[in-house]
């Protein structure tokens, strides 16, 4: 992917340093290949020629050390790399005054203790927000799956709902438990425990031929799970929340019926 253009010195958020991935030489005192540079006039300019060489670096990673440092300092600036693989350029720090940094310091050393206590209750208040949505997530599944084992539909719903994880029930059409999300969660979990589907790929099937080879037996394990609460698989495929026309119990968009394959959204 080719790298976007180097952003120019003035943003919203204030003065922007890149750090170049290729060697760059100064415009101005032709010095190089330089660690940081502004783009003036579109011409590189290493921090000296920009008049911001007396600033001193501060890493990425503590919040609080980073905001009081720009707050202390008169003029800061924002340090970004390119990262080619998501395509976008990501803070990596921000430069500041020397002074600035050492009384931003002092004020987090301050309240220090605060701060920590501050950050055991919001994770506590995390971990039991997320400890409601993941037994939200699993009545869901026995709602519309009744057939599925209780402690399967809780690991299922712990997996799903992980913080931070980026699958399924993490996404929006999860938070809202919708039945597309729900559902999803399920077939994943059933692809990857219930089939051969993971030996299939360590002996190089593709991904899409060795879905299409287990999709049979999900399709079976959804079906008996759904009709569980409707009589014990009475065979009529009316469990609540069914899509019209998805007689396997899998909604069509779970199923790429509608051209959209949700199933790589299921954590697999």
């Amino acid at each position: 992917m080719a790298a976007a253009a180097l952003p120019t010195r003035a943003s919203p958020t204030g003065l922007v340093v890149v750090q170049p991935l290729r060697r760059r030489y100064c415009a101005g005192c032709r010095r190089g290949p330089v660690a940081m540079l502004v783009l003036e006039d579109a011409a590189p300019r290493c921090l000296d020629c920009a008049d911001l060489g007396h600033l001193v670096s501060l890493p990425r990673g503590d919040t609080a050390l980073t905001r009081r440092s720009r707050e202390e300092s008169g003029l800061s600036a924002v340090v970004v790399r390119f990262n080619r693989r998501k395509g976008r350029y990501e803070r990596q720090g921000v430069l500041v005054e020397e002074a600035a940094l050492v009384r931003a310091e002092e004020r987090c050393l301050a309240d220090a203790e605060a701060r920590r206590r501050r950050r055991a209750r919001d994770a506590r208040r995390r971990a039991a927000l997320d400890a409601r949505f993941a037994q939200a997530f699993a009545a869901e599944i026995l709602r519309l799956l009744p057939g599925c084992p209780p402690e399967r539909a809780h690991g299922i719903a712990a997996h799903a709902s992980l913080r931070g994880s980026g699958r399924v029930g993490r996404s929006a059409a999860g938070r809202a438990l919708s039945e597309t999300a729900v559902v999803s969660a399920v077939v994943a979990s059933v692809r990857h425990l219930d089939t051969p589907y993971d030996r299939l790929l360590m002996s190089g099937v593709p991904r899409r031929e060795a879905r299409r080879q287990i999709m049979a037996d999900v399709e079976t394990r959804i079906r008996t799970w759904r009709e569980g609460g409707a009589g014990g698989g009475n065979g009529d495929g009316a469990g609540d929340g069914v899509a019209a026309g998805s007689a396997s119990g899998i909604p069509l968009e779970v199923r790429g019926g509608t051209g959209q394959d949700l199933r790589s959204t299921a954590g697999s």
